[in-house]
């Protein structure tokens, strides 16, 4: 297998013109360049769709930075942009900005640049992913009183305002607010250079940087779809670091694992029959054998799940234990669908995402093979990033009929808020359906803090589980990074979405 992939890696390089003989495409070349393999293009660059996987672990903290950032490992808020904050009475709140802080097209930070980019970014006709998902179309007011000065008004209480804002990306005034930017300037301590669609894409430091230096002067990404040849790329020397492999792809003890707070999840679309039955949703719940998931394919780097946020999230609930593996109470409660008049052998559609996480083909052919057991028609569509993200995001692929979505949720930030106002509520950006009942139960769990917030999302957690039942869920994962011998990087939670080129340095 290392030797097949290896003669594969060999004439893709050839056919892209990154060979390890080019000094650009080294860990560490002549110009001292490193190089990371993705496993797939950045649809975009755009700094309010940095809470997408593929875009934040590009720009995130590298191109863009947010005026507060959360440190993955305490869960702590660090200053960057912003040196201090406080809130003023119970919805407002005051920031005190860096000074001698300027973009990479020369302009200088203040607070009219942030106003302008949270004005950009919330309540804005852009449909920002970070508005839904973060901001949950909340309403804010922006003032500046003066250039190192910004206060936020919330029109509800928001206890958790600076943590939502440390994933809201800062850009200059004058930034397109018509249309996203493919390619954005921000205050990090890399910019773009080049970005060869298809091939590869450049970033060099900043000189300008007003941070600590980073160690290398320039980072390329490439991305290949396979698996065990990105981590071919690590081992062979003509990649630094290597996202997305599997631990069968050959890396060896240069694949490092990590917890990194991804959930896999079926999420099904309730309104379509045959899945508008509850019983045939809980039905998909047992007909999964998540243990025999997590041991054949994820090859015990994960554990099964019960919920959509992992351990360390504020919500999750360790009482919530997964859906027992129960193919024949799968199997009757399909019989008990169709004696009521359901139509249980509609075709289904399992959408899954080429690359989304190793061997996810073979997930989506374990899941159909046990759902067709269980009685049910499933076929299986795989497809590209963009096209995923038609299904997954509002307003959703139209007339698709009954689906089931591979989804593969991490929540970065600690808190299930995040995760209920974007996958719970009826209204949700990636909410299929909800109801009254869990709507209300996640705003006034969202109005608490501390012991009570853990406590009133983990009861959101188990209503859905069971009164609602919009997902089936597989597994929390873990991650295995390929790091090359002479690169120094220690993997964290929020590395999958965000993977700090600052952090990274030569082993040497």
């Amino acid at each position: 297998m290392a030797a097949l992939a290896l003669a594969t890696l060999g004439a893709l390089a050839t056919g892209t013109g990154c060979t390890v003989a080019n000094s650009d495409s080294l860990t560490g070349g002549a110009d001292g360049a490193l190089q990371i393999v993705l496993q797939q293009e950045p649809p975009t660059l755009e700094p309010c769709e940095s809470s997408l996987t593929s875009t934040g672990v590009v720009v995130r903290s590298n191109i863009t930075e947010p005026l507060i950032e959360r440190d993955p490992v305490s869960g702590a808020l660090q200053p960057l942009l912003a040196t201090e904050w406080k809130s003023e009475g119970d919805r407002t709140w005051t920031f005190t900005l860096r000074q001698g802080v300027t973009f990479q097209d020369g302009t200088p930070f203040d607070s009219a640049d942030a106003a302008f980019s949270i004005k950009r970014a919330v309540g804005s006709k852009l449909g920002c992913n970070v508005d839904g998902y973060v901001f949950a179309d909340s309403k804010l007011e922006v003032a500046t009183p003066d250039p190192a000065t910004l206060t936020v008004t919330t029109a509800e209480p928001d206890p958790i305002l600076p943590l939502r804002l440390s994933f809201l990306e800062i850009v200059p005034t004058g930034t397109d607010t018509r249309a996203k930017v493919r390619e954005p300037v921000g205050t990090g301590p890399y910019r773009i250079s080049t970005w060869d669609t298809g091939i590869s894409l450049r970033l060099d430091r900043y000189d300008g940087y007003w941070g600590a230096r980073p160690a290398y002067p320039a980072v390329r990404y490439v991305w290949r779809a396979e698996s065990s040849i990105r981590a071919a790329m690590v081992t062979s020397g003509e990649a630094g670091i290597a996202t997305g492999i599997g631990p069968e792809d050959g890396a060896g003890d240069l694949g490092v694992p990590f917890p990194n707070n991804e959930t896999t999840a079926l999420r099904m679309d309730g309104n379509v029959a045959p899945l508008n039955d509850i019983r045939v949703r809980r039905a998909v719940n047992y007909a999964i054998d998540k243990n025999g998931i997590v041991r054949s394919l994820f090859l015990k780097l994960g554990e099964p799940a019960g919920q959509l946020v992992a351990d360390g999230v504020v919500g999750h609930d360790p009482a919530i234990a997964a859906w027992p593996y129960d193919p024949a109470k799968a199997k009757a409660l399909v019989a008990e669908a169709r004696a009521a008049g359901v139509p249980v052998q509609t075709p289904i559609t399992l959408v899954a995402r080429n690359a989304q996480f190793p061997k996810v083909a073979e997930t989506a052919e374990v899941i159909q093979e046990a759902l067709g057991q269980a009685g049910l028609n499933v076929r299986i569509k795989m497809l590209d990033t963009a096209a995923h993200l038609e299904y997954q995001l509002r307003p959703f692929v139209r007339d698709a009929g009954p689906t089931l979505l591979l989804i593969m949720h991490g929540n970065q930030a600690g808190d299930a808020g995040f995760t209920t106002s974007q996958y719970l509520v009826s209204d949700g950006p990636q909410s299929q359906f909800g109801t009254p009942a869990l709507d209300d139960m996640v705003a006034k769990a969202d109005r608490t803090t501390g012991a009570e917030r853990a406590r009133a999302f983990g009861e959101v957690l188990a209503y859905q589980n069971e009164h609602v039942v919009q997902y089936a869920h597989i597994a929390h994962m873990r991650g295995l990074l390929g790091i090359a011998r002479d690169v120094r990087y220690r993997p964290n939670s929020a590395t999958t979405d965000e993977l700090r080129l600052a952090d990274v340095r030569p082993a040497r």
